[in-house]
C-alpha cells in the first residue's frame, strides 16, 4: 500500500469524521450564545458565505466612505489569529506592514465574538478601509472553496498553532503560500499531532515557512515532518511591545485615579494596587480567597479584577458581592472610592494600561490548566508577576522571568497571598524584581522584524 494511499485515506476520513460533527459544532456555537449572543450571529461566515472582492469594496464604499486605491487587484494579506491572544500577537505585525506597504489589503480571520471584536477595535481606525474580517471557515472543501474563491488571498499568515488539514491543502492546490508565524508547539500538542503522523505530514509539507519561538518549538516542527530548510527561530513577537508615551500617561492617569495621593498610610504610601488579569474559571475564588488573606496587612489594597471572557463579567462580580465585597464595574465609569475593594475590569482593550497602572501582577489561566497568558505585557512595565503552575503556552517566556526573580510560580490562594504580599510589603525588593523582568523583556525584543522580512519574502516571491 502506498504512503499516498494512506494520506488521502487518512484525509478523507478526517474529512468525514468533520461532517458527522458538525451538528454538534453548531449546537455548541448556539449553547456559548446562551451567554454571548454573538455566537449564534455570522454562521453563513462559518459555511465560506461571503461577498467576493468587488463586494468588498462597496462594504468599504459604504463603512468608511472611501474604496482604497486598486482596491480589487491590491494583495490581499490573510491573517488568521484564533481569538484575542493571538489577535494581540497579530496587530503589531500588521501595523508595520501595512505602514511600509501602502496598497497591501488586508483579511484577517478569527473564530470567536471576541477575537472579532478586538479586531475591528484595533485596525479599523489603522487600515482605513483596507481591512476585511470574517469568522473562519469549517474545515471542510465545501466551506472554504467558496471562500478563497471569492476573496482570492495571495498568502495565508497563520497565528502560533492554527493548522487545519483541508486548509493547508487548499491553499497549495492554489499554489497560495503559508507562513506559521510566532510558532510554537508544546511536547504535549507534538504528541497529539504524532498520533495521525502521516496526514501530520502531509499538512505540514503544505507550509512554506515556519517562524518558530524557540528552538525546542523548531525541534518539534521539524520532528514532525517540516524540512529543516523552511524553519526558522526567531523568538517571541510579543516581547516587541511598545509602550508610547501616550499609554504611559494614560497609565499614570488611572494609577492616580486609583489610588487618590491624598489617602496615604503612616508611612506614607500610598494605596496598593493588585491586578489579577485574565482569569478563568476556578481562579477568581483563589484570587479573593488570596485578598482577604492580604487585607490584614493591607487593609486599603485594591483588588482590580480581569476575567478573561466577557460572558463571565457578571457572573465574577455577583461571586465578589457574595462575599460582601464592595465592587465597581470599569464599564460604570466611575473611580473607584476609598471604601471600594474590587475594580472589575470589565471592559475591552484596556489590560495593557491596567498592567502600567499596578504595583503586582497576577497572569490567570495558569491556576487551571489553560496552559497560561501572556506575561510579558506587565514584564514590559517593570511590573512583576504571579502566575500559577500551568505555563506550557509561554514555557520559555516564564522560564526567563523566573530565572531574573521577576515571576514566581504559586500553587493555590495561600502561595498567592504570601508571594504578593511579600513584594506589596517592600517597594525596593518589588521594583528591582520589576525591573529585571523589565530587561528580559528589552533584551528579547526583535522577533518581530525578522518575521516581518519572512513575509515580505513570500509576498515578492509571489509578485506582491
Amino acid at each position: 500500500m502506498s504512503p499516498n494511499f494512506d494520506i488521502d485515506l487518512m484525509r478523507f476520513l478526517y474529512t468525514w469524521f468533520f461532517r458527522l460533527a458538525l451538528p454538534l459544532m453548531l449546537l455548541h456555537l448556539w449553547w456559548r450564545g446562551r451567554a454571548d449572543p454573538a455566537y449564534r450571529k455570522r454562521w453563513s461566515e462559518r459555511f465560506g458565505l461571503v461577498p467576493s472582492r468587488p463586494g468588498a469594496r462597496r462594504r468599504w464604499r459604504e463603512r468608511f466612505g472611501v474604496v482604497p486605491d486598486r482596491a480589487s487587484r491590491a494583495p490581499l494579506i490573510w491573517i488568521h489569529s484564533v481569538s484575542v491572544g493571538e489577535t494581540l500577537a497579530a496587530i503589531p505585525l500588521i501595523e508595520e506592514l501595512a505602514a511600509r506597504h501602502h496598497h497591501w489589503q488586508w483579511l484577517v480571520t478569527t473564530t470567536t465574538p471576541t477575537g472579532s471584536q478586538r479586531v475591528h477595535d484595533a485596525l479599523d481606525p489603522i487600515l482605513n478601509g483596507r481591512l476585511l474580517h470574517y469568522y473562519l471557515p469549517f474545515d471542510l472543501p465545501e466551506c472554504l472553496s467558496p471562500f478563497l474563491d471569492a476573496l482570492r488571498p495571495n498568502m495565508l499568515v497563520s497565528m502560533e498553532t492554527e493548522l487545519w488539514p483541508n486548509l493547508l491543502a487548499l491553499c497549495a492546490k492554489r499554489d497560495m503560500p503559508v507562513a506559521l508565524v510566532n510558532g510554537r508547539l508544546s511536547a504535549k500538542s507534538a504528541r497529539g499531532y504524532g498520533r495521525f503522523a502521516s496526514l501530520s505530514q502531509e499538512m505540514l509539507g503544505h507550509v512554506t515557512r515556519v517562524v518558530a519561538q524557540y528552538p525546542a518549538d523548531a525541534e518539534r516542527f521539524i520532528t514532525l515532518g517540516v524540512p529543516a530548510k523552511r524553519v526558522l527561530t526567531v523568538g517571541n513577537i510579543k516581547f516587541d511591545l511598545q509602550i508610547g508615551s501616550g499609554l504611559v500617561s494614560e497609565a499614570q492617569a488611572l494609577s492616580h485615579q486609583w489610588r487618590e495621593p491624598g489617602r496615604q498610610d503612616l508611612r506614607g504610601q500610598r494605596r496598593p494596587v493588585w491586578l489579577a488579569a485574565s482569569t478563568h474559571a476556578g481562579e477568581d475564588e483563589a484570587v479573593l480567597d488570596a485578598y482577604e488573606k492580604l487585607r490584614s496587612a493591607f487593609p486599603d489594597l485594591l483588588l482590580v479584577l480581569v476575567p478573561r471572557h466577557p460572558t463571565r463579567f457578571d457572573g465574577v462580580a455577583r461571586l465578589c458581592r457574595d462575599r460582601d465585597l464592595n465592587v465597581v464595574r470599569r464599564s460604570d465609569g466611575v473611580k473607584p472610592a476609598a471604601s471600594d475593594q474590587v475594580l472589575l475590569g470589565d471592559t475591552m482593550g484596556e489590560l495593557l494600561r491596567f498592567y502600567g497602572a499596578c504595583d503586582v501582577a497576577f497572569v490567570g489561566g495558569s491556576l487551571v490548566p489553560v496552559g497560561g497568558h501572556n506575561m510579558i505585557e506587565p514584564a514590559a512595565w517593570g511590573v512583576p508577576v504571579v502566575t500559577g503552575p500551568h505555563l506550557h503556552n509561554f514555557s520559555m517566556v516564564s522560564d526567563l522571568l523566573r530565572e531574573v526573580g521577576g515571576l514566581k510560580v504559586v500553587k493555590d490562594a495561600e502561595q498567592m497571598a504570601e508571594e504578593v504580599g511579600k513584594w506589596l510589603g517592600s517597594r525596593d525588593e518589588r521594583i528591582a524584581a520589576g525591573a529585571r523582568a523589565r530587561d528580559v523583556a528589552a533584551q528579547n525584543s526583535g522577533a518581530l522584524e525578522r518575521t516581518i522580512e519572512v513575509v515580505e519574502l513570500l509576498m515578492r516571491r509571489r509578485g506582491g
